[in-house]
């Protein structure tokens, strides 16, 4: 009798909860805490990473090599995010706000989303030449073949000539003009007969700059007035960026996202 009451006086005093079930409870407290810290920081980086569209707000300089040319280029200013690592490539793309020839700003991402104001954009596309001419070196080799053979006028102060159909640019035109300093300026656009239809990059010409690059640019038609500011920007602003390589330095070149050619 004595040894049944020890024994229930014993289990009176007995905790209800054990000293190992407490510490199992607060170690899966601190695990449910860590989880929701992960969650939350991953939320706000994949949220951050998801408002900025692909965009980069970096100024960040990548170098990148492309043929016998090394680009040193504001990572803000590269359109793709494949292409934001250095090393040699075949190519690099590349979006600016005109006239102010920079990259993305969050502040001003208005501009590069928002189709109402996409005419203010210029795209470049970057890599080593493959022609030796340009675009205004293929006008009378090439391209007076293949146009109508009456010219009208054209937005600031260019000449437009027509695509035959059938030449494989159909609806297309080709404008020209000279510039200042006496060289030839020529673009290819497709101009569509509703001004409502007009693209971010319904205009396209393509230079040579550096050492051995092709620069192919676009931009919209409704820009056509500032054709020489244009060219002379984009020229410069590749330039600028662009240095030779040493002719014993050669790179095995990697594949890009994005191609597209030129005629």
């Amino acid at each position: 009798m004595q040894s049944e009451t020890a024994e229930t006086g014993a289990s009176d005093h007995a905790p209800l909860i054990s000293t190992r079930l407490l510490l199992v409870a607060a170690g899966l407290v601190l695990l449910l805490a860590l989880a929701s810290l992960a969650i939350s920081y991953a939320g706000r980086i994949y949220g951050e990473r998801l408002s900025l569209g692909g965009h980069s707000e970096s100024r960040e300089i990548v170098t990148i090599t492309i043929g016998r040319d090394r680009l040193a280029l504001p990572a803000n200013a590269i359109r793709f995010e494949q292409q934001r690592i250095g090393g040699p490539a075949e190519q690099v793309d590349l979006y600016l706000l005109w006239p102010e020839m920079t990259g993305y700003e969050q502040g001003l991402r208005r501009r590069f989303d928002d189709l109402s104001q996409e005419q203010s954009l210029i795209f470049l596309q970057i890599s080593q030449s493959t022609m030796s001419r340009d675009m205004s070196g293929r006008v009378d080799p090439i391209y007076a073949h293949l146009l109508s053979s009456t010219a009208e006028r054209g937005p600031g102060g260019l000449s437009m000539r027509r695509f035959e159909p059938g030449t494989g640019y159909d609806g297309e035109a080709l404008l020209t003009a000279s510039h200042a300093d006496g060289d030839d300026y020529a673009v290819r656009c497709l101009l569509p007969a509703d001004a409502a239809q007009v693209t971010d990059g319904d205009c396209q010409r393509d230079i040579h700059v550096g050492e051995d690059l092709t620069v192919l640019y676009r931009f919209s038609s409704r820009m056509l007035g500032d054709w020489a500011a244009i060219d002379q920007a984009v020229r410069s602003y590749v330039s600028t960026r662009a240095t030779p390589l040493p002719n014993e330095t050669s790179h095995k070149m990697r594949p890009n996202p994005s191609t597209k050619g030129s005629s």
